[in-house]
């Protein structure tokens, strides 16, 4: 038999408002009047001076109300001594109200010593604590208090069981031990505090157990069936949170949240856009919440065009200036290759904000901004913001830090590089995988393969992504036996490789010329580790067939595995008929690749030096022409020279007088270096 919980706050006699003039606490209240229009509102004050009270009136249906009058410590701090100057601090609706407000400003030394002054206490003093503690986070402290009132025999509520509950966030056994009390003591479970036990065992990861607690639930609101929709999300068992999801008759907006939230998090985007077209056809409102989801599963589905009506829903509800939202949209930007876009919203939001007072979504703009100027290749502008980053002294966090040492990697940027990287220690960010793969990848390209050795070896805990950032270093070097070796001893220590390994370690045998070792690796990673080959994994193949000069059996690998449709297969071979002089197959080559990529400046490039290699001008010239006709043009190649902590970079008759100082002695060295070794320049 269910019973309900018993909520002495809502007795009359616990009501301050309800006190006669008789009564102390209004006695004092009338006889200071600062005090009054401290903790009062004008207009209670007001009606208080026109009519004599009448307790039939419910005036104040809060029974602390006058704390959220309270401004700060100071004025509690105020009314207390003025309570005890009056000799009333030890009346216990008094007494309760002076320790509600120490709790509110989180001042519980005070607290504490109003509790063991008061002559008498009552369950709503005991709640005042434990609800506080559990409100700031104090939660040892809140099971302390909950102990000390069991063993002093008064009887919680359900309002104070809810608090105990949430102090036992990540103590499974505590938990467990305070619901067993609930059950074993026959208090009365209304829906409150069944929510709170359920939410608590969905927190703690004990899905089946909150899957009892909802099932023997005879009273189920829309909060009950969230809470146990979002454990079953975050325990990665989609389909019985759809199951639930679809049982539930009145959906609300959070509950829509809840399940598209959860469906993006496991990688269901295209589900979850399913779902955000339903929620729209039943006409629920939307949320900034539910736009800025919207937002993100059109990032990571880089549909841009959904993205761009989704922002002018935005800016119809209203929702710009919300900055949750906001930064969604320019993280969707972003990832969707449009950073002018991105950085155009970015200008908008307010400069002059301190750094101390900088949210953290603030600050996900700004790494953000710093990830799309990145991917971009806009290296300068990303350099830019993380600068002001640091000038301004914000917490650059992780992600933002691997986006800028990508960069350094991207254009070759060792000293600037070797900075971030002491800017990282300085910080004190501690050199997880993430970093070091992505330390170990700049110093790779940087040319300083020694350092992403050193990078490598610091850390203990080296992870597949680890590993494949030091076996396609070694690769990028040219010492393929180095990465077949590395590759070996990874899985001898039982590490599995991915997807990204295996494009290393073929491309390490490509490099070192190892063909039957690279079809081996080829073969283990279909056979072995059922990985699907992908369009990079297909053309590591034909370059190391290509390099070869094994130019016949690249046509039958091609048609085995059914990858014609692939243009970077044709591309690498075309380059590998280059590369061996054969301008025959070339052409042909060449001929597909322009079926499938008419606007690729490589193929004509490719095709045309074959034939001027073959002393063909005329069709050379013909590939020039149809370039023209097609609108295609080839891109100048473009180089770059860190001088002075600068980066410039030019093209080949690029006339920079400010660069002639210090470029041409430095390029003076590097042609004498040439000589010396044996090149002719």
């Amino acid at each position: 038999m269910r019973c309900g919980v018993s909520n002495n706050y809502h007795s009359p006699r616990m009501r301050l408002g309800h006190f006669t003039r008789t009564n102390p606490i209004n006695r004092l209240l009338h006889r200071h009047s600062l005090s009054v229009t401290t903790i009062a509102s004008p207009s209670s004050h007001h009606h208080r001076r026109r009519a004599p009270f009448n307790e039939s009136q419910n005036h104040n249906p809060n029974p602390l109300g006058f704390i959220e009058k309270l401004e700060n410590e100071s004025a509690i701090e105020t009314l207390h001594g003025n309570l005890i100057k009056n000799g009333i601090i030890a009346h216990l609706d008094v007494g309760n109200f002076v320790l509600n407000g120490y709790v509110k400003f989180g001042i519980f030394v005070h607290a504490r010593k109003v509790f063991d002054e008061l002559p008498e206490r009552d369950v709503r003093t005991w709640t005042i604590l434990v609800a506080g503690c559990a409100r700031t986070g104090l939660f040892g402290m809140g099971l302390w208090w909950f102990g000390r009132m069991v063993g002093e025999g008064a009887a919680p509520n359900g309002f104070t069981l809810s608090s105990v509950i949430k102090c036992c966030s990540g103590r499974v056994r505590v938990g467990r031990a305070v619901h067993g009390w609930i059950v074993t003591n026959g208090v009365g479970m209304d829906v409150v505090l069944e929510n709170s036990v359920l939410d608590f065992y969905v927190k703690c990861g004990e899905i089946r157990r909150a899957r009892r607690v909802f099932e023997f639930m005879c009273v189920k609101d829309t909060i009950t069936w969230n809470v146990m929709i979002s454990g079953y999300v975050q325990d990665g068992d989609v389909e019985s949170s759809l199951e639930l999801f679809r049982r539930l008759p009145d959906k609300d907006t959070e509950t829509w949240n809840t399940m598209i939230s959860g469906l993006v998090h496991n990688g269901l985007e295209r589900k979850a856009l399913e779902l955000l077209y339903e929620m729209i056809n039943v006409g629920v409102c939307f949320s900034d919440y539910t736009l800025s989801m919207a937002l993100a599963v059109v990032s990571r589905l880089m549909l841009m065009e959904l993205g761009r009506q989704i922002h002018a829903q935005v800016m119809r509800l209203g929702f710009f200036d919300n900055e949750f939202a906001r930064s969604s949209l320019i993280d969707m930007y972003s990832k969707c290759n449009n950073v002018d876009k991105a950085s155009c919203i970015f200008r908008r939001m307010p400069d002059n904000v301190p750094r101390r007072q900088k949210s953290m979504t603030e600050i996900f703009c700004l790494s953000a901004m710093v990830s799309g100027y990145v991917k971009s290749g806009r290296w300068k502008d990303a350099l830019e913001i993380f600068c002001n980053m640091v000038s301004e002294g914000i917490d650059v966090d992780k992600f933002t830090m691997t986006s800028i040492i990508c960069s350094c990697a991207d254009f070759g940027m060792l000293e600037l590089g070797q900075l971030i990287h002491s800017f990282v220690l300085k910080c004190g960010h501690k050199l997880d995988a993430v970093l070091c793969s992505s330390l170990v990848d700049m110093y790779s390209k940087c040319g300083s393969l020694s350092d992403a050795y050193l990078m490598f070896n610091q850390l203990n805990d080296q992870n597949v992504f680890l590993w494949t950032s030091i076996i396609c270093a070694c690769a990028l070097h040219g010492r393929g036996r180095e990465a077949v070796q590395l590759f070996e001893s990874m899985r001898s220590r039982g590490i599995p490789p991915n997807e990204v390994t295996f494009v290393g370690v073929l491309s390490a045998c490509s490099h070192a010329g190892l063909v039957n070792e690279g079809f081996k690796y080829f073969k283990l990673m279909k056979e072995a580790y059922l990985i699907k080959p992908c369009s990079e994994h297909f053309t590591s193949v034909v370059d190391l067939l290509g390099r070869a000069g094994r130019l016949n059996d690249i046509k039958n690998f091609i048609e085995e595995n059914k990858i014609s449709h692939l243009s970077s297969v044709w591309s690498a071979f075309l380059s590998s008929c280059r590369y061996h002089n054969n301008a025959e197959l070339g052409k042909q080559v060449g001929a597909k690749l322009l079926e499938l990529e008419p606007l690729d400046q490589q193929p004509y490039v490719l095709v045309s030096d074959l034939s001027i290699a073959g002393n063909k001008w005329e069709e050379s010239a013909g590939l020039r022409h149809l370039m023209q006709k097609r609108g295609v043009r080839k891109q100048a190649g473009q180089s770059w020279i860190q001088l002075n902590g600068k980066v410039h970079t030019f093209a080949m008759g690029h006339k920079d007088l400010s660069l002639e100082a210090g470029m041409h002695p430095y390029l003076d060295k590097l042609v004498y270096g040439l000589r010396e070794t044996g090149y002719s320049v």
